[in-house]
């Protein structure tokens, strides 16, 4: 719900913008499905204190705005692009694989980086979205530009924290039993 006095005005986006994706990789052991998995049990990126992935989705995002007062009063966001930088971490085997361990590496592996390119679509659709609310955002009586920035914040928090959801939601269904994420684990360790 939109508070009392704030608008929301239809100005189209200030400039066709395109994501950085860059794709790293880190180096895992092992000649087999099993011992590439147990590796990157130990190598893989941290998502806390002791919880390694498989994978990671990661990005970073910087915004060119500028807030200008309006003759009435107002300050409106008259120009609002971003610069989006994701970078995807996936595992690399370090060793040469035989050919059926290859081909299992190869089918796991892309059903891993595909997984990890939906965050990537969560990422740009959470952009998309600052985008349309910011372009033309406009809060009344703030010749100083200082109230819009606090309404803005608490608008971008609301956006963030449905990625959030959308990511976890998603993880929660690829590693359920049954669950995509866990059918390329089990297939990669059986070398299927």
């Amino acid at each position: 719900m939109l508070a009392v006095g704030i608008a929301f005005y239809p100005f189209a986006a200030q400039a066709d913008w395109q994501p950085v994706e860059i794709v790293k990789t880190y180096a895992i052991a092992g000649t087999t499905g099993a011992e590439l998995y147990d590796s990157i049990g130990e190598r893989g990126p941290l998502l806390g204190p002791k919880v390694r992935a498989i994978a990671h989705t990661d990005f970073k995002l910087t915004w060119t705005r500028k807030y200008e007062p309006q003759p009435d009063g107002a300050c409106m966001i008259t120009v609002n692009i971003p610069k989006l930088m994701i970078t995807y971490t996936l595992p690399k085997p370090s060793a040469q694989l035989s050919a059926s361990t290859r081909k299992s590496w190869q089918k796991f592996i892309a059903g891993v980086e595909a997984h990890e390119r939906v965050h990537g679509g969560f990422i740009k659709d959470m952009v998309k979205e600052i985008e349309a609310i910011s372009v033309g955002f406009s809060v009344p009586d703030d010749s100083k530009c200082s109230k819009i920035r606090v309404e803005l914040t608490k608008r971008l928090g609301e956006i963030s924290s449905k990625e959030r959801q959308k990511n976890s939601d998603f993880d929660k269904v690829e590693f359920s039993d049954g669950g995509n994420l866990q059918q390329l684990v089990l297939k990669l360790v059986r070398e299927e």
